[in-house]
């Protein structure tokens, strides 16, 4: 054993000890003279602490066993990278050399995220050795974090849970994971949803609630996410039951217009969501667009891109029976593929991006389900109520809205808009994307950058 991993084993040691206390298992210890002068372990929540890293308690330890605050000729050896506080402590201590196990890809300040000890205009400078016993620390953090991922609720017998590691390393989707389980018509199914720029405090925010469609699911929006919250707006994008990280019915039949739509009522009150633009899309806006005359007083602002009102008035499109049929006949179809045939611009990794929630054969009910649950003739399930928020549309919306066409979608295209265009009250012309098919939000960066120029609130 070297003298790297003998001290490291200490440094395991302590991060151990933190662990067990409930905190994220990070150990340090601070040698001079081959002794231990410092020990350190994460605190921050038994302390009520944020500086209270395992480096910077090993550090304050040091400099007490030391009776300086100098700590020259000691070498701090920590289980992850430190952060830029810490090596900002581990530069002001004067700390010799710094050897860490695992790096930490999103806040490392010793060469990950950036490198405080290469910076040679500081007035110390410091040595580093990375990676001693760097599998043994990172399974450490694996193990600690591995069991919070796990959502408490337990799954019903009547559904599927999509395994966490499904979702890993997905391009441009780097957004925290949010779940509710506790609606009432959820009865239990635990729902997925991003929730980037929450404010509780700030009446100036809007909320882009971005409803996707089938069979997309929530990853259909990161091309205008960071539009929207690069000014500073609030973005919700539910993964609707049976779509993305969601839980997946095992029947088809248990899929219902009225449950999803119920769904999202409750979702929408759960959240308090207020000043929200709905933007909406196929199945997004099927749904989506019956939701604002339940509560106007929520909405400001329509954002609809190749969807419609189905009331049952009009015979489905050519294009959507074709469309239908089509799922009939192949029900296991590669949702991958069928992204990229209409966006060949997608990279392979971006295509496979939407198979993720799909890979078993037992989750892909809702894709069996939502071709049959469009509402065909005036008596079907969700038929009413499409008439009811038609209504609505006409007469009483009282909102901003815009409207944004993908020219060379052959279900939802530019007649079946025109339709919808007629029903939404002072709706402008709509932006019309040449490129752009169904899933016009693969294209959707110009268009939420106009949706940023055309919405603001009421008096402001």
């Amino acid at each position: 054993m070297t003298a790297d991993t003998q001290w490291m084993q200490e440094a395991i040691n302590l991060a151990k000890q933190a662990g067990d206390a409930g905190e994220v298992p990070v150990g340090a210890v601070v040698v001079k003279d081959g002794q231990i002068v410092g020990r350190g372990k994460n605190g921050p929540i038994g302390l009520h602490d944020p500086t209270a890293h395992a480096e910077v308690m090993a550090i304050r330890d040091a400099a007490q066993t030391l009776g300086n605050y100098r700590l020259e000729d000691c070498t701090l050896y920590v289980t992850l990278e430190p952060c830029t506080m810490c090596a900002g402590a581990v530069v002001n201590a004067r700390l010799s050399s710094v050897v860490y196990g695992a790096s930490e890809p999103r806040t490392g300040a010793a060469g990950s995220v950036l490198d405080v000890f290469a910076n040679a205009s500081l007035n110390h400078q410091t040595k580093v050795t990375r990676g001693v016993m760097a599998l043994e620390c990172r399974e450490l953090l694996k193990a600690f974090f591995k069991p919070k991922r796990i959502n408490a609720n337990p799954l019903r017998e009547d559904a599927l849970r999509p395994p966490d590691e499904w979702f890993d390393e997905l391009p441009d989707y780097p957004w925290q994971a949010h779940y509710v389980a506790d609606l009432a018509t959820l009865n239990g199914l635990r729902m997925h949803y991003l929730d980037e720029n929450p404010s509780v405090c700030n009446a100036q925010q809007l909320t882009y609630l971005c409803l996707h469609g089938n069979p997309a699911w929530s990853y259909l929006y990161r091309k205008m996410i960071p539009v929207f919250t690069q000014q500073g707006q609030r973005v919700v994008a539910p993964d609707l039951i049976g779509f993305g990280k969601s839980d997946k019915l095992k029947k088809p039949t248990a899929h219902t217009f009225e449950f999803h739509r119920q769904v999202l009522l409750e979702f929408i009150e759960s959240l308090n969501l207020r000043n929200i633009v709905l933007v909406v899309q196929d199945w997004g806006g099927i749904l989506g667009l019956t939701l604002p005359m339940a509560m106007p007083e929520r909405f400001v602002g329509l954002l609809a891109m190749n969807t419609t009102l189905r009331t049952g008035e009009t015979a489905l499109s050519d294009g959507f029976l074709s469309w239908r049929a089509w799922c009939k006949d192949k029900p296991d179809f590669d949702v991958g593929q069928l992204f990229a045939r209409g966006n060949q611009h997608l990279s392979s990794a971006e295509a496979m991006a939407y198979n993720r929630p799909f890979i078993d054969k037992g989750h892909r009910a809702a894709l069996h389900a939502f071709p049959q649950m469009v509402p065909e003739h005036a008596n079907s399930p969700g038929a009413d109520i499409s008439r009811q928020a038609a209504e609505f549309w006409r007469h009483d919306w009282r909102g901003q809205s815009l409207m944004a066409i993908g020219m060379q979608d052959p279900v939802l295209g530019e007649p079946v808009m025109r339709d919808l265009h007629k029903t939404i009250r002072n709706c402008p012309e709509p932006l019309r994307l040449a490129e752009a098919g169904h899933f016009v939000q693969e294209h959707g960066q110009s268009i939420a950058e106009a949706a940023i120029q055309h919405y603001k609130l009421p008096n402001s």
